[in-house]
């Protein structure tokens, strides 16, 4: 009998951990190949990710969602996804880090019914979704002062993401944002708006075997820390 999709993702998954000395825990690695599951047979009828991108949605959504939970603070407690889309990195980092509590937030509803029936399915006790724009004020009343991690890979520049975190983060918080390219006059215009809440900035190149040797691909983590 031919093995399942899902159990293809989960040991395309499993090689990449292991290739990258990536150690999860293999319950953690089993929900991760059904949320592939799950988002890939969703693709089909509502668009959270590129079509052409299914064949590759571990590599590119899931393994990374879940890498860069490498380089997260230890002490955040409670993270805010901006532009979820499928529920990228909203739902990985919940179940690689499942003390956390997250708010994964898109503005189109169609996305936000996905990601809700997807928490459901996976069991995920630790977030929530909300079809909401974070920057409506609506939104900034609800969640004032909340979260000490602010989590996007939604194509948002650095300097956006500023405006919409500070008014959601408490006093010490990150910002966390996947990246591509050459980011140095992104930097440099957030830098330059709010370079008095900056405490320190980490940029890391999300390098890993054996399809992306040396950062061909050019992935980037951002990571900030806020002092407000």
């Amino acid at each position: 009998m031919p093995p399942t999709k899902q159990e293809i993702y989960l040991k395309e998954l499993q090689n990449y951990c292991w290739d990258n000395g990536f150690n999860t825990e293999p319950m953690r690695n089993e929900r991760l190949a059904f949320f592939a599951h799950l988002v890939a047979e969703k693709n089909k009828t509502v668009n959270l990710i590129s079509r052409k991108d299914v064949e590759s949605i571990i590599e590119n959504h899931i393994f990374i969602s879940a890498y860069i939970t490498k380089f997260l603070p230890e002490k955040v407690t409670k993270f805010l996804d901006i532009g979820t889309g499928g529920g990228f990195p909203g739902i990985p980092l919940a179940i690689m880090r499942p003390e956390l509590r997250g708010v994964l937030a898109d503005s189109t509803g169609k996305k936000i019914e996905a990601v809700r029936e997807f928490i459901d399915k996976l069991k995920l006790s630790n977030v929530v979704a909300e079809n909401a724009r974070v920057e409506s004020p609506e939104f900034i009343e609800k969640y004032r002062g909340t979260f000490d991690l602010i989590a996007s890979r939604a194509v948002v520049p650095i300097i956006i993401l500023f405006r919409y975190a500070l008014p959601l983060v408490k006093d010490k918080a990150f910002i966390v944002a996947m990246k591509g390219g050459d980011l140095d006059e992104e930097f440099q215009k957030a830098e330059l708006k709010y370079k008095s809440f900056i405490k320190k900035s980490t940029v890391y190149e999300l390098a890993y075997k054996p399809t992306n040797l040396r950062n061909k691909k050019g992935k980037k983590l951002v990571v900030i820390e806020l002092q407000k």
